[in-house]
């Protein structure tokens, strides 16, 4: 069940990414299509196969994980952005860009290399979660790395939350409401990860699910904006005609 929901979750985001091209080169929300394309490259370091890959390239180091984790903050960075500007919320582009923002992004990029280079982290293992236990101190330092990467996209998705929630029940076109209550569930995914350490070792796959829930929910709902406002273009072109 998990591989096909990696597999579904690249397949949705390179098409929309690939769809994308043409209007990025016209020069049209760029933005968007970046978010797209960081996505993409996000879940293809997430799957084992092009992890291993990737890392055994790297060095077998798990730098493939380290540059993840940016690649993810750098997605819901912009990701936030962009959809709190588009429902014109104010209050959460000032929280993911204010001073707040910046301080939280700061600290949190600063810990997660910290935490990467003081960890012992030979051998590829995809989301370090196959690791060896070299010692207890070693294993604390892994977890608190990957408490550190979950921290950004916890903190954006609570930031934009009051935002989409609220737009689901706004006098909008049928497809962005669908939109936001797609970006309202991918949201609501990325701030459950505050809570991966109270799931039990035994439902461990839980993680994996709500990480792919909120990638798939996340580009889903994007698209659905998007083609509703261009089809919302059309019908005001037509009427002008």
């Amino acid at each position: 069940m998990i591989a096909i929901l990696q597999w579904t979750t690249l397949a949705v985001c390179a098409i929309v990414a690939i769809a994308r091209i043409p209007s990025a080169l016209r020069g049209e929300n760029r933005s968007i299509f970046g978010i797209f394309v960081l996505a993409t490259v996000a879940v293809l370091l997430s799957i084992d196969v092009s992890y291993r890959a990737i890392d055994a390239w790297l060095g077998s180091q798990n730098y493939a994980n380290l540059i993840l984790r940016f690649v993810v903050y750098c997605t819901v960075l912009l990701a936030g952005y962009r959809i709190a500007k588009a429902f014109d919320a104010s209050k959460s582009i000032r929280f993911i860009t204010g001073p707040a923002g910046r301080a939280v992004l700061t600290i949190v990029g600063v810990a997660t290399v910290v935490l990467f280079l003081l960890a012992d982290t030979a051998g590829s293992a995809t989301g370090l979660a196959m690791l060896p236990s070299r010692s207890p101190a070693n294993a604390v330092l892994i977890e608190w790395y990957a408490a550190a990467g979950r921290l950004y996209p916890a903190f954006v998705a609570a930031c934009i939350l009051p935002a989409t929630y609220l737009a689901i029940s706004r006098r909008l076109p049928r497809g962005v409401r669908a939109g936001a209550l797609l970006l309202t569930v991918a949201f609501a995914a990325m701030a459950a990860g505050a809570f991966f350490p109270l799931i039990p070792r035994v439902a461990g796959y839980l993680k994996a699910i709500i990480n792919y829930t909120a990638v798939l929910c996340l580009a889903l709902g994007l698209a659905l904006v998007w083609i509703s406002s261009l089809m919302a273009k059309r019908e005001s072109s037509r009427s002008l005609t």
